[in-house]
């Protein structure tokens, strides 16, 4: 069984597939305490992979839909039975995690959010999306090279310090913007 906090269907709003049609299942519970965390972890529902996968699939029927496993802390429930359970139904599943645990081989775009004080054990990504909480400089261009990842994404955080983001990208180019679009366009 997974606790899962809730299904929805949205558009995805950080990072490389901002824009995109998808459907998040977000896990409840995580090993981290980040401060800005605007997940609710105060409900979930327990539910096997085949509900999870099924709940996916009344969301949308076209295989090209967006999967978005997120959390919380989706690598601390993610495992093989659900990625395949999603794969009979979808073709792209994605994951959102802070990279201190091994993930399944089989999901499709990995995106790793690391955060301060925690280790990372994942290597390689797709993408890396860091929150920008005035961190120095040293400690972000860590990323660079501590994740191999063909995207770089610093990202604002909460919409609450976009100019210090921008200002950073222009002097480290290295760096793309990733805005939380749908807090600024007041969908989920």
């Amino acid at each position: 069984m997974y606790s899962v906090n809730e299904i929805f269907q949205s558009l995805q709003g950080e990072g490389f597939h901002t824009g995109r049609a998808a459907v998040f299942v977000r896990f409840a519970g995580c090993n981290l305490s980040c401060p800005f965390c605007d997940t609710d972890f105060s409900h979930s529902e327990p539910m096997t992979a085949e509900q999870i996968a099924e709940q996916v699939f009344a969301y949308s029927t076209n295989p090209d839909t967006l999967i978005v496993l997120t959390g919380g802390e989706p690598s601390l429930q993610v495992n093989d039975a659900l990625i395949g359970a999603l794969h009979r139904y979808h073709q792209t599943i994605t994951i959102e995690t802070n990279g201190t645990h091994q993930i399944p081989d089989d999901i499709d775009w990995v995106t790793v959010s690391p955060k301060a004080d925690a280790t990372v054990v994942l290597k390689n990504a797709d993408e890396v999306k860091l929150v920008f909480t005035n961190q120095p400089v040293d400690y972000i261009q860590h990323w660079l090279t501590a994740i191999r990842a063909s995207h770089y994404f610093l990202q604002p955080c909460s919409c609450s310090n976009t100019e210090a983001v921008i200002a950073y990208i222009l002097a480290h180019p290295e760096w793309r913007l990733s805005l939380q679009t749908h807090k600024y366009i007041h969908i989920q």
